[in-house]
Order: C-alpha cells, then sequence, then structure tokens
C-alpha cells in the first residue's frame, strides 16, 4: 500500500519505491543506461536545458522547437541560436561556427515536431553530430507510442539510441498518462538529481501516478496491437488526401499529427467549425501560436479511428475548401 501523495520533493520523502521500479523498466524497454522522471515533458525541457549546458556551452535547437525546450534554454548558462527547421545544412554550418576551445555544442532537435507532424533526418543529423562530437538532444514526445515494433518512439526505430546524449520521453501524448523521462547515462541522471530545478524542487508524482506510467509501458511491451492500428490509420489517411486532391494543403509527414495549412485565423476558425458541426473534434491552431499565415488544422490520428471516419472528414473538409 501507498499514501495518496507523495507528500514532498524526491529528495525528501516523495521518492517512495515504484519510481525505482517504473525507472528501471523505462531505461530497459528504451534501451538506456538509466531515466529520470519528470512530473511533465515541461518540467523535464526546462530542468535538462537550464541546468546541463554550462558557460561556455552551445546549445543550437530547431526553429520550430516547443516551447518548454526554449523556455529552458532562456535558463540555461549557455549560448544558443536557432536554425532553419530541419535545414541540416544550416546545422552545420552553426556548429563550425560554433565550436570553441572547452565548450560543448547541444544540437535540440525533436523527432515529430508537435504542430507540423513532420521529422528531421535522424540518420543525417547523427552523422553530423558525430563528426562535430556535438551532444544530440532529441525530444521524442510525439513518437512515443507511434513508431517502432513496441512504440519505443523513432530513434530506437531507427537504432540510433547509441548516438543520442538525451532523449526526453513524454507520456501525456501516445500513452495518456501524466508525466515524463530523460534517458541517458548514469552520470547524467545523477547530475539532474543534483542540478535540475524543475525535479528538485517540487511534489514528486503521487504513487497511483507513478503505477499509471508502469502499466502503460507494459502494455505497450505485450500488445502492439494498438500501435499497428494507428500505423494503418496514418497510412489510409496519407492515401486519402491524395485521392482527394488534399495533398498540397497538408505539412508533409508520416505521423499521427496532420496538419493542413489554411492561411488566416478567421479562415482556419471557419473551416474548423465547419468539420465540429459534422462531428468531427478538429481544433485551429491560430497565430501566434504559429508564424502568420501559418494558421492550420491539426488533425490528431487515434488507432480506434475508423476508414470511415476518416473519409467522412477528409471529404468534408474538400468540400468545405474547394
Amino acid at each position: 500500500m501507498f499514501q495518496n501523495g507523495a507528500t514532498g520533493s524526491r529528495l525528501i520523502s516523495g521518492n517512495h519505491s515504484l519510481y525505482n521500479e517504473t525507472e528501471v523498466f523505462i531505461s530497459r524497454f528504451h534501451k538506456s543506461q538509466s531515466a529520470l522522471l519528470f512530473n511533465s515533458g515541461y518540467d523535464a525541457n526546462v530542468g535538462f536545458f537550464s541546468s546541463v549546458p554550462q558557460r561556455g556551452d552551445v546549445i543550437l535547437y530547431d526553429e520550430l522547437c516547443h516551447a518548454s525546450i526554449r523556455d529552458g534554454i532562456r535558463l540555461s548558462n549557455g549560448k544558443s541560436f536557432k536554425f532553419g527547421h530541419n535545414d541540416l545544412e544550416e546545422l552545420e554550418s552553426l556548429i563550425v561556427k560554433s565550436k570553441s576551445p572547452g565548450g560543448e555544442i547541444y544540437v535540440a532537435t525533436e523527432s515529430v515536431f508537435s504542430m507540423d507532424g513532420d521529422s528531421p533526418n535522424l540518420e543525417q543529423l547523427t552523422e553530423i553530430t558525430e563528426k562535430h562530437q556535438c551532444l544530440l538532444v532529441i525530444d521524442e514526445a510525439h513518437a512515443l507510442g507511434v513508431f517502432g515494433n513496441s512504440g519505443e518512439g523513432l530513434v530506437q526505430a531507427l537504432g540510433l539510441q547509441e548516438k543520442i546524449f538525451a532523449r526526453i520521453m513524454t507520456f501525456g501524448k501516445g500513452l495518456g498518462v501524466h508525466g515524463a523521462a530523460i534517458l541517458g547515462s548514469d552520470e547524467l541522471t545523477k547530475y539532474l538529481v543534483n542540478f535540475a530545478r524543475s525535479f528538485i524542487y517540487t511534489t514528486g508524482l503521487p504513487p497511483h501516478a507513478v503505477a499509471s506510467i508502469l502499466t502503460a509501458y507494459q502494455h505497450l511491451q505485450i500488445d502492439s496491437s494498438a500501435i499497428k492500428m494507428l500505423r494503418e490509420n496514418i497510412l489510409f489517411f496519407n492515401q486519402e488526401k491524395k485521392r482527394l486532391g488534399l495533398k498540397p494543403l497538408f505539412v508533409y509527414g508520416k505521423s499521427a499529427i496532420q496538419s493542413a495549412i489554411i492561411p488566416r485565423n478567421e479562415n482556419a476558425k471557419s473551416v474548423a467549425s465547419a468539420l465540429q458541426e459534422k462531428g468531427f473534434e478538429v481544433k485551429a491552431i491560430l497565430s501566434p501560436t504559429v508564424p502568420q499565415g501559418q494558421e492550420r488544422l491539426r488533425i490528431c490520428l487515434h488507432s480506434f479511428n475508423s476508414d470511415n471516419e476518416i473519409s467522412h472528414l477528409l471529404e468534408t473538409l474538400a468540400k468545405t475548401i474547394f
């Protein structure tokens, strides 16, 4: 039996035994030396980027990285520069310009971007970071539960886990539970426990939340049927948007996030309302959340969606905009 709440920080009274059991399970599942649980993906990113890069270090980050990454970078002692979205030529140029004696270069990106649903070329990216001895940090919030034989994420699906300095796995998307973990070396985990303020100065997750995380991971390990259905739905969605002439409207991607660009806030809201009237829970993403002219409909596919639902949604969208 466990108490209902954690009662305090994990460094004081909140570090119950379920934490260790869950972190060990997660690290083995992801073929990582260590895993450290955080209360949310936001806390994990802020904790990592505010504490790990030091004065004299440089952080290079994709211009479309999540706000939590950018907020963590703002709190860092390192210098930071952004590169164009998935532009690896610009990234390599910045790496060359940023090299200095004694300083580390961190490269931050996402394996699946939250607003576009697209991905960088991770194989090419790891070649660049290895060539220049950079430390690669990848947020896998929208890849967990989607890519890999058991939903391990895109990094593991490509067999690149040994080439990554740190992975941030967020559980509120594909797993549907609260929390996140940073995957990395034992040394990284020990450092974060002692210096990541978003880990130290907060009440830990309650036992029932940690148990939910562990159960979700155990389910991934033993039953991949939902992942298979989701992949089939992503494939069917892409086939249908091509059939209906909608492909040019969408950002290219093979994830569960599909974004249709509808410029201008009023236009995006109007199309979203038309879809909602037909029973589709599709939300408009408006500026300034996304850049002006990049307003969009953000469609999230699920394993339980049927072919008829997908076809009806896209047919309704086509009738609304054409």
